[in-house]
């Protein structure tokens, strides 16, 4: 049963660990099929050992449907984001070490657009929750309470969570999230009062916008929606 989505989520959790956004076997991903079916990864499985048998896949209620593995600790968190938000189809949560520094940042409530690639795969500044248990359904309220536009939401002192219409939505945000994280970590390291070049609230919603015509089966992207923003 969805021996595709299964091997996607498999491939992706390995990606997940080659860009170091998880280690070992922390993290899950999970997938919600146009069915209604929820496929989940196992509780403490490495993702380079996992097969398709593996991926749990449950209903909305987290009662099983076809796998003899424990699900993921963060399973209610999981489908409580599903259960209240229809859009999407795809949930990610890592423990990416630089963007999780960013929430040890006293007076830090978000995360800003500081590269073009958080504005595009994030869909715009990203949020910072408060600490919340793991493997409560608290990280699940976090998503539905902070990620109102944004596709992802850092929980403070813990890690990641990225939503998306697909998982490899999910996945581009946790990505281009960590990436962004690395390089303003580094430039504020350099600044003595700490405080590095920001973008303005229109040159974020700019790239934002522009993202839509990215990839194929888009069209061409608007020359007045390219013009540079001073």
């Amino acid at each position: 049963m969805f021996e595709e989505q299964k091997r996607e989520i498999i491939e992706d959790g390995i990606l997940l660990d080659k860009y170091e956004l998880v280690s070992l076997t922390c993290g899950n991903l999970a997938i919600r099929m146009p069915t209604g079916e929820i496929l989940i990864t196992p509780s403490g499985l490495a993702y380079d050992k996992m097969v398709e048998d593996d991926i749990i896949v449950c209903d909305i209620d987290g009662n099983i449907i076809e796998g003899d593995k424990k699900p993921s600790s963060d399973t209610p968190a999981i489908l409580y984001i599903f259960k209240n938000r229809p859009d999407i189809n795809g949930v990610i949560h890592t423990h990416q070490p630089y963007a999780t520094a960013i929430s040890l940042i006293p007076g830090l409530t978000e995360f800003r657009v500081c590269y073009t690639g958080m504005a595009n795969a994030c869909c715009g500044n990203v949020p910072i929750a408060p600490p919340s248990p793991a493997g409560s359904v608290e990280m699940g309220y976090d998503v539905i309470n902070y990620c109102k536009t944004a596709r992802a939401v850092i929980l403070g002192n813990h890690g990641v969570m990225t939503i998306g219409p697909t998982l490899k939505d999910a996945l581009y945000a946790a990505v281009y999230l960590e990436e962004t994280a690395k390089g303003y970590l580094a430039a504020r390291a350099c600044c003595p009062d700490g405080k590095t070049n920001e973008l303005t609230d229109e040159q974020i919603d700019q790239m934002v916008e522009v993202f839509k015509y990215y990839g194929q089966g888009t069209p061409t992207i608007p020359t007045d929606l390219v013009k540079k923003i001073r």
